[in-house]
């Protein structure tokens, strides 16, 4: 039974990453009638998005961090069961107040991808951490494209709560998976909790991710919009010297700032920037009306099955990523799978009427970011000390979400602004469809530059595979910095 637990301990942490991200995918389809369904405003239904995604960038670094200190799996699980517990609440209310907080619960789930990580991190061998993580990271845009199109039919077939009663099936088959073939891991980093870091890192974050998700509808210059950035700057600067000062830090900000810490942090945010658009964008685009002479006015059903060949890609690719880490150095890898994102927003704008040519270049859009997100786990492992993976890894998933945000909100300005009207109703045009995929490849080659400028490790770990350095202390990696 042991060795059973053992052999399943990568497919049930993948399970709850997947099931993460569809979690966090399949309100996407209900947001058209959830207005009439819960008799509240379009502006107020979107909080169900934003509420997830406020909670998930606030709770995955806190939730990191207190993994690396009390327990990984004991952290898991809570995420677990709050994901869990938010799925049973939406199926149960129609009150759209319930429903937001119900999806900021959900939002703690958010941090299984890097608790998973840093559990895979302290119990596999180094033969098999590499591809485990690489499938663990890719989990994200797996969940992404596969619960699009499940959440589509069982919307259009079925009562919308029966989809929250699906997820909540899942997740919660999900939490007794991992509570079962789950073992605690012995690696701690033990002190005090660094709560005055967490509150101030929550608060500088709110104004952040607040400001960015509702800029174009309350006015990016606004008072509000400039108020929450001022504070956001004032907040984070605070935080920043707290963390220096604690003896104990949420995040360790000497360690987070050296090269090979900082530099694969910020290629995530842009490499999750480059991503989202190729997801939001693709939606947006097959549904539009045939009028518009570019349109093919596809139903969400079928929008979902055309990002299902992303899921499968990043599925089936994730093991080739690994080797590539394993043969070339994860760096390499992370450069050339955002070289192929900008190849497949190439593709994006060479054509985007013929619905076989947009599915090939938004699954060349997956594999590149297949690539680039397996990797990057690995580089924050090859960097920082065994009791400090899952807060480090937690960090570069919250610059993914920051990135994602960033993108939303820059593809509405310049759908916004490129708007023609059919049949009386304003609708983007092709050309500034077009201007967002410039704009994603564009940030997809600095993300590649930006790649290509970390550190590469030191001669004699380069053909080390990612996990051979467990035991690795806080000074070997400031070393290789």
């Amino acid at each position: 039974m042991a060795a059973l637990r053992e052999r399943l301990t990568v497919p049930v942490l993948a399970f709850g990453g997947i099931l993460m991200a569809v979690t966090q995918t399949v309100v996407v389809p209900l947001l058209p009638d959830l207005p009439r369904l819960t008799g509240s405003s379009a502006g107020t239904v979107s909080w169900m998005v934003t509420a997830t995604l406020l909670s998930g960038a606030v709770l995955t670094p806190v939730l990191g961090r207190a993994g690396d200190m009390y327990g990984k799996r004991r952290v898991l699980l809570m995420a677990l069961a709050l994901m869990t517990l938010g799925s049973l609440v939406c199926a149960l209310t129609s009150d759209i107040a319930i429903l937001i907080a119900a999806r900021a619960l959900q939002g703690a789930a958010a941090a299984v991808i890097p608790l998973s990580i840093s559990i895979l991190r302290d119990e596999l061998p180094p033969e098999r951490t590499g591809s485990a993580v690489a499938m663990m990271s890719s989990t994200l845009g797996i969940g992404a494209a596969l619960g699009l199109p499940l959440a589509a039919l069982i919307v259009q077939y079925a009562n919308w709560h029966v989809m929250f009663w699906v997820t909540t099936a899942l997740s919660a088959t999900g939490l007794a998976l991992a509570r079962w073939a789950v073992r605690e891991s012995p690696v701690r980093e033990p002190g005090r909790f660094d709560t005055l870091g967490a509150l101030g890192l929550a608060a500088g974050l709110v104004c952040l991710l607040l400001g960015v998700s509702q800029g174009g509808q309350w006015g990016w210059s606004s008072p509000s919009i400039l108020g929450l950035f001022a504070a956001c700057a004032a907040i984070l600067a605070l935080w920043s010297m707290q963390q220096r000062r604690a003896e104990r830090p949420l995040v360790d900000l000497k360690l987070a700032t050296r090269p090979r810490v900082a530099l694969p942090h910020l290629t995530a945010l842009l490499t999750g920037f480059s991503f989202y658009a190729n997801t939001l964008v693709t939606a947006q685009l097959v549904q539009a009306p045939e009028a518009t002479g570019y349109g093919l006015g596809l139903s969400i059903v079928a929008t979902g099955l055309c990002l299902l060949p992303s899921g499968v890609t990043m599925l089936l690719l994730s093991p080739v990523s690994a080797r590539i880490s394993t043969s070339r150095g994860p760096r390499v890898t992370l450069a050339v799978g955002a070289a192929i994102i900008a190849c497949g927003y190439v593709v994006r704008i060479a054509d985007s009427r013929d619905l076989g040519v947009i599915i090939l270049g938004a699954t060349v859009v997956s594999i590149g970011t297949t690539f680039a997100y397996s990797a990057l786990p690995t580089l924050i492992i090859r960097a920082v000390p065994a009791g400090q993976t899952a807060s480090a890894n937690g960090v570069n998933v919250l610059m993914r979400t920051v990135g994602q945000a960033v993108c939303s909100a820059a593809v509405a300005a310049v759908l916004v602004h490129h708007t023609s009207l059919v049949g009386g109703a304003s609708i983007p045009t092709l050309h500034g469809y077009l201007l967002a995929f410039a704009m994603a490849g564009t940030v997809a080659l600095v993300a590649c530059a930006v790649a290509l400028a970390i550190p590469a490790d030191p001669a004699s770990r380069d053909a080390v595979p990612a996990g051979d350095r467990t035991e690795a202390t806080h000074d070997e990696a400031l070393e290789g910095a």
